[in-house]
């Protein structure tokens, strides 16, 4: 087997596994609160930007309209947001935060920093590895994978 080929060789690997594990540590506290982790960066984006449409949300968190859809569709459910028809553009659908969802924010301002207790990391390595994985996902953006 060539080098290149052996599992440990894959940066992709230890990323994928990091991402796991780190959304592992979240769902206790996440479950407290009855949220996914992908409803959780949801109604993150919300609290940052306040209402929204689906297609902005969407191209902020990488996220398909297939996997959106039914995930905000929930979100609805719980009481956190209300979908709506844009006005403006009835093929946009406007995302709003309830009453309800702006409270919730409130309940989970603890859990980032409960999280990251759990990576026993400096703060210039938190600061050099966010930087890092920014800069990766910038260069992806910018270059055609299939190059």
């Amino acid at each position: 087997m060539e080098d290149s080929l052996k599992l440990e060789n894959q940066l992709c690997f230890p990323i994928y596994l990091t991402s796991k594990e780190i959304i592992k540590r979240y769902t206790p506290y996440l479950d407290e609160v009855n949220l996914t982790y992908t409803q959780y960066i949801v109604m993150l984006y919300l609290w940052e930007y306040g209402n929204s449409t689906l297609k902005e949300i969407g191209k902020k968190l990488i996220l398909e309209s297939g996997t959106l859809t039914p995930l905000l569709k929930k979100l609805e459910l719980k009481g956190f947001i209300l979908r709506k028809k844009s006005e403006i553009d009835e093929r946009n659908l406007d995302i709003i935060l309830t009453s309800k969802g702006l409270k919730l924010k409130e309940k989970v301002v603890e859990i980032p920093l409960k999280v990251g207790k759990c990576l026993d990391l400096t703060e210039k390595e938190v600061i050099n590895l966010y930087n890092v994985l920014y800069k990766i996902l910038g260069n992806l953006e910018r270059n055609d994978l299939y190059d």
